[in-house]
């Protein structure tokens, strides 16, 4: 795995393990901001992905967007489609006044981005 993408994906497992500790592993669930920390680890484990086949991508955080590129690569990447988008939404508007996130809500976030991480891990090959 080339050096950037193993920051990448540093990165992307410090998201994992702080969406991870702000659902199950504090007293009272800070839900918004897990879900935007699960956003986070998938958007960086795709980014990885890129990163390892040498493909540039947009810097923003628009997962669909990114996945479509990982399409071109690796077709298979069409199964975390619904995942992706599930957790799309969660980058921006989540961080500001209006909007919160039950802790149903919060849980399938984990479950989605653990889905991503898995399936990119696999593609990458990383242990």
């Amino acid at each position: 795995m080339r050096e950037i993408t193993e920051e990448w994906v540093f990165k992307a497992e410090d998201d994992f393990r702080a969406g991870e500790a702000l659902l199950y592993e504090i007293e009272i669930p800070v839900v918004d901001a897990a879900c935007f920390h699960c956003q986070q680890c998938a958007e960086k484990y795709v980014k990885a992905y890129l990163e390892e086949h040498e493909v540039d991508f947009p810097r923003n955080h628009n997962l669909m967007q990114l996945l479509d590129l990982c399409i071109r690569v690796d077709a298979g990447f069409e199964t975390i489609r619904r995942h992706l988008q599930n957790l799309e939404h969660y980058a921006v508007a989540i961080r500001y006044p209006g909007l919160s996130v039950p802790l149903e809500l919060g849980k399938q976030a984990h479950k989605d981005v653990t889905r991503v991480r898995k399936f990119v891990r696999k593609k990458l090959r990383a242990p």
